[in-house]
């Protein structure tokens, strides 16, 4: 219909300026060119010479009326996607930067995979009873009839390329990151688009608490370098027999509440109703403030294993609130779920923007038919992050730095581990890129993992050089050690290196 209409409008005005040109040419010409010469050729030049003038301006109007035009006819961007513009260069290449850099400074290595994927593995691993499988995920048919997705997120994918292209017959953990673009048709808004970038980090082949507190470092230190406040919102929501428990027990309360519910909440009740409780409607919320929480549902186990993530994040000094309502919305995480949210909305009184999240996923490996792997990561929302750094008033333009040589960093113990923590934080933040795997605990696997890495020296910290406060340094070729205070081993690691 609408296209019926305009070139109905289009006909009539065509029909009346032509015939009002001529009629305005015809005496013009008649009258003053053939009869009366001369003298009546001077007026007539004088209205062009004023009229000239007015075109000057009319020269730069018509530089948008044409504009105007041309974008009726020229194919516009689809609607929730844009382009990335030179005036927003800046913006957009301090976030990747920072995203490698940060990356490459925890040990990860980069990987990407293919913007199209089999629709299967999303609605497999994501859960057909979610928003994303349900109403956001782009899928059709390509000209040999199997059926495809443009990738909504990217985790499934990351798991998917691990178990394809043999990753679990490399050293353990694989620690690898991305950048990459996701496709998802969602309400367009502020910070949220149907084609969004996200940097994110996986690492799949162990299960340690140790490994879930970097992951969240790693996010945290990303936003705090660009300058971004955050604070860390943190759950956890068990393994998969913990969770179908509370499930019950939610779904009986909620139940209880239905006609206080708002209706995408009702139709959510029977498919999924974990999302119930991340809904931000006005009509949910108070409901979901007196539901029963998922942390008094939790096995010893899972709840020991959170405790651990906890008391990680107090060691390295990281601010975080514990957000009982936090589920995350993909079926494939199990215990720790993140997110990091803007602390300047937070301190506003708001709900605050949330840039990014992620969580732990024990068995998503497995649910795609490879062995049973566990896994953790994070995905973080970098049209987010450009949102926010376009509101600071002045910043630095960021630049990487150049890689140096490496040292490894060996621990042994609890108590060492969660001192290495910090030591390997304190060190990164000095410029000196440091490996190591604090979820091994044997002193001759990480030294195996050294020697593996080429490093000219490995740093161990065991119960006694935690309660001394010092280190031990020992360089891999000749088997010499040297004890060095902790205060001390970044000038020393510089003169080491040097």
């Amino acid at each position: 219909m609408p296209a019926k209409k305009k070139p109905a409008a289009k006909k009539p005005a065509a029909k009346k300026a032509p015939a009002k040109k001529p009629a305005a040419k015809k005496p013009a010409t008649k009258k003053v060119v053939a009869k009366k010469a001369p003298a009546k050729k001077a007026p007539a030049k004088k209205p062009v010479a004023k009229k000239a003038p007015a075109k000057k301006p009319a020269d730069k109007q018509p530089e948008g009326e044409i504009k105007i035009k041309i974008s009726k006819k020229t194919p516009q961007p689809v609607r929730g996607m844009k382009d990335i513009v030179p005036k927003e260069e800046r913006y957009w290449l301090a976030a990747r930067n920072k995203a490698q850099e940060i990356a490459q400074s925890y040990g990860f290595q980069y990987m990407e995979t293919p913007v199209l994927e089999d629709a299967a593995l999303f609605q497999r691993t994501i859960g057909k009873g979610t928003d994303i499988v349900e109403k956001e995920m782009y899928v059709f048919e390509d000209r040999d009839g199997r059926k495809l997705a443009l990738r909504p997120e990217l985790t499934a994918s990351a798991a998917r390329a691990y178990i394809t292209n043999g990753m679990l017959n490399l050293p353990q953990p694989v620690k690898t990151w991305y950048v990459g673009q996701m496709f998802r048709h969602d309400r367009p808004q502020a910070g949220r688009y149907r084609q969004f970038f996200q940097f994110g980090c996986e690492t799949l082949g162990e299960r340690h608490p140790a490994v879930d507190a970097e992951l969240i470092v790693m996010g945290y230190n990303y936003y705090r370098d660009l300058g971004i406040d955050t604070q860390v919102m943190i759950n956890s929501i068990g393994n998969v027999d913990d969770r179908q428990r509370y499930i019950v027990e939610l779904t009986g309360y909620l139940r209880s509440k239905r006609s206080y519910l708002s209706e995408e909440s009702k139709a959510r009740l029977t498919k999924n109703p974990l999302r119930i409780l991340d809904s931000k409607d006005p009509q949910d919320i108070s409901v979901v403030e007196e539901a029963p929480q998922i942390i008094d549902w939790l096995s010893e186990d899972s709840k020991s294993y959170f405790m651990k993530v906890l008391e990680y994040l107090d060691e390295l000094e990281v601010p975080y609130m514990l957000s009982p309502t936090l589920v995350r919305g993909l079926d494939y995480y199990t215990d720790t779920v993140f997110e990091y949210v803007e602390t300047a909305t937070v301190e506003e009184g708001g709900t605050g923007l949330a840039l990014g999240g992620g969580g732990r996923y024990d068995k998503l490996v497995e649910q795609l038919g490879g062995p049973e792997t566990p896994g953790c990561g994070f995905g973080l929302g970098i049209d987010r992050v450009v949102l926010v750094l376009k509101k600071q008033a002045e910043r630095d333009e960021l630049k990487l730095e150049e890689k140096g040589p490496t040292i490894f960093f060996a621990q042994l113990g609890e108590q060492a581990r969660r001192r290495a923590m910090a030591l390997i934080e304190g060190l990164r933040r000095e410029g000196i890129m440091v490996r190591h795997n604090l979820a091994k605990s044997a002193l001759k696997v990480q030294l195996e993992m050294a020697n593996k890495y080429n490093v000219t020296h490995t740093v161990i910290i065991g119960q006694k050089e935690v309660q001394d406060g010092t280190v031990i340094i020992r360089d891999m070729d000749s088997g010499n050690q040297e004890i060095v205070d902790q205060r001390k081993i970044a000038n020393e690691i510089r003169r080491i290196l040097k």
